[in-house]
């Protein structure tokens, strides 16, 4: 069986950020995201969009050939610390991948990331009702709900890198 490997999207290929539309039209499809497909046209102007947004930045997790999931992120600036941080907007794993370990790598190549390029932090925003997010997100140091989360259905999660 092939090894799951997890890279970082060059926004200038398009086949590596078809596989990240892919995987964020996944988790939309999910009861996490809106329970449907985004369709061809979003999935279009999103592949477009990504492409040319200076901050945006992708992992693709692969098993061999196959995406099984995905982060979309993107670079922020924390102006108390004076420095960068990355703020994660999606990470999904495909249905039937769950539950062995590609969250936790995702999650793991982000932080590499960050901590490379001098950030301060990694931000990411979690369901209430997401067990199963926050359970991974708390056990790769993330807490939260911190003092920016709204009242209503989404918190805020942070992990410093200081």
């Amino acid at each position: 069986m092939p090894e799951i490997t997890v890279r970082q999207v060059d926004f200038r290929k398009p086949a590596e950020v078809a596989a990240l539309v892919a995987m964020v039209d996944a988790y939309a499809c999910d009861e996490m995201g809106s329970g449907g497909t985004l369709g061809v046209e979003i999935c279009n102007q999103m592949a477009l969009g990504l492409a040319q947004h200076p901050g945006a930045l992708g992992w693709v997790a692969w098993l061999g050939d196959t995406p099984v999931g995905g982060a979309t992120a993107f670079w922020m600036y924390g102006t108390f610390a004076a420095r960068p941080r990355i703020n994660i907007h999606d990470l999904s794993v495909v249905e039937g991948y769950r539950d062995q370990g590609i969250g936790r790598r995702l999650l793991e190549a982000v932080e590499a990331h960050a901590r490379a390029t001098n950030c301060h932090a990694i931000t990411l925003e979690v369901r209430y009702d997401n067990p199963r997010g926050r359970h991974l997100y708390w056990s790769q140091g993330f807490r939260g709900p911190t003092e920016w989360s709204p009242p209503e259905t989404m918190a805020f999660w942070k992990k410093t890198l200081d």
